[in-house]
C-alpha cells in the first residue's frame, strides 16, 4: 500500500507559476507510475499528466502541454508538478495518484490508478 500527500498550490495570479509536490510512504516508490489529476468545481476529475516508474516517459493532456512538467525523485519518494503560465481554467483541486506497473507506454494515461492523495487546491486569479 502507498500513502500519498500533496503540498503546494494556493492562490496564483494568471500567468504565474507554482509547483506541487506529492510525497509517498509505504512500498517501493519505483514500483509505481504516478499521475496527476484535477477536479474543477462542478466538474468531473480529469487526467493531467503521468510519469512512468523510471521518470523517462511522461504524458500530458493537450491543454497543459508546454506549460506543465512532471518529474520524480525515486530516492525521495516524491513526484513534482511544475505549472507555468497558469490560466484561470487551471483552477482545480489537484490530486496525485499511484499505479503499480512497469509499463511505460501511453496506456499509463488510461489506467485506473490505485492510490490517491487527498488533493491540494490551486486557484488562478484572472
Amino acid at each position: 500500500q502507498v500513502h500519498l500527500v500533496e503540498s503546494g498550490g494556493g492562490l496564483v495570479q494568471s500567468g504565474g507559476s507554482t509547483t506541487l509536490t506529492c510525497t509517498a510512504s509505504g512500498r517501493t516508490f519505483s514500483d509505481y507510475a504516478m499521475g496527476w489529476f484535477r477536479q474543477a468545481p462542478g466538474e468531473g476529475r480529469e487526467f493531467v499528466t503521468c510519469i512512468d516508474w523510471s521518470g523517462g516517459h511522461t504524458y500530458y493532456r493537450d491543454s497543459v502541454k508546454g506549460r506543465f512538467t512532471v518529474s520524480r525523485d525515486n530516492g525521495a519518494k516524491t513526484v513534482y508538478l511544475q505549472m507555468n503560465s497558469l490560466k484561470p481554467e487551471d483552477t482545480a483541486v489537484y490530486f496525485c495518484a499511484a499505479k503499480e506497473t512497469s509499463n511505460q507506454g501511453t496506456i499509463l494515461t488510461l489506467y485506473r490508478y490505485d492510490y490517491w492523495g487527498p488533493g491540494t487546491q490551486v486557484t488562478v486569479s484572472s
